[in-house]
């Protein structure tokens, strides 16, 4: 629709005016979104992006789900997941939400790789100060990173339709590997291809995007969601791309 960022506080009042309960949030607006809104859980505090917003009382409140949404959908798709060292691609808001979920869940060491050095510095100090220095750290370098780790979580827009190709060198991806993707246009991308190829276990994207939204569901309407339905649904709308793929 060439909306862009700067578009956001007149398309935040238009969603109010038009009388929606909420709306979703996704790349790149989960940051810059902050700002525009009258109140903020402290879920999206803790992790500093919000992927779901509710208006409510003429007020605009935003919360996030990326966090728990990912965490349950490891743990349906991933049942046996090892949470010692684990490689997280993607500083942005969905990566700060998985490093928040990871960490909080138990994992025992995170390293965070960006190629923007602030941005990676700036989230593996949040993290530090949350969950201790000596549990998290960051690099440039995903294939030193990944010496030793358990797993690997893409959260980078890298595999998308517009940013097709891996997000890192694939000699990286070893069969003992456990390997999470975020992106589900496509949802068979290039890393969960070769993932599963080499014998990784894998959850692609559509495990997280079905969970944010069971909780995101629950906030609009305060009803709770049929999550076996909604990932019934998504299966069948995404049935021509695994398909092809």
């Amino acid at each position: 629709m060439g909306i862009s960022v700067a578009q956001l506080p007149e398309l935040l009042a238009w969603l109010q005016r038009l009388g929606f309960d909420g709306v979703n949030v996704t790349h790149p607006c989960k940051q810059a979104i902050i700002p525009l809104l009258d109140e903020t859980g402290q879920d999206a505090i803790d992790i500093h992006a919000v992927n779901t917003v509710v208006f409510q009382d003429g007020r605009a409140i935003g919360h996030n789900t990326d966090a728990s949404g990912f965490i349950r959908a490891l743990r349906e798709h991933i049942q046996d997941a090892e949470l010692g060292r684990i490689v997280l691609l993607g500083a942005g808001g969905a990566g700060s939400a998985i490093a928040h979920a990871l960490l909080s869940a138990g994992a025992q060491h995170l390293t965070v790789v960006d190629v923007n050095a602030a941005r990676r510095i700036d989230l593996s100090r949040q993290l530090q100060a949350r969950f201790g220095a000596d549990r998290v750290e960051e690099s440039d370098d995903p294939s030193g990173a990944l010496r030793g780790a358990s797993g690997l979580v893409h959260a980078t827009p890298t595999g998308m339709k517009e940013h097709p190709g891996l997000p890192l060198p694939a000699r990286c991806v070893r069969p003992d590997l456990w390997v999470a993707d975020i992106v589900y246009f496509p949802i068979e991308t290039e890393l969960i291809r070769l993932a599963r190829s080499r014998g990784c276990q894998v959850m692609d994207g559509g495990g997280m995007a079905v969970y944010q939204a069971v909780a995101a569901f629950e906030y609009f309407t305060g009803r709770v969601a049929d999550a076996q339905r909604m990932s019934r649904h998504f299966e069948s709308m995404t049935l021509g791309s695994r398909q092809s793929d």
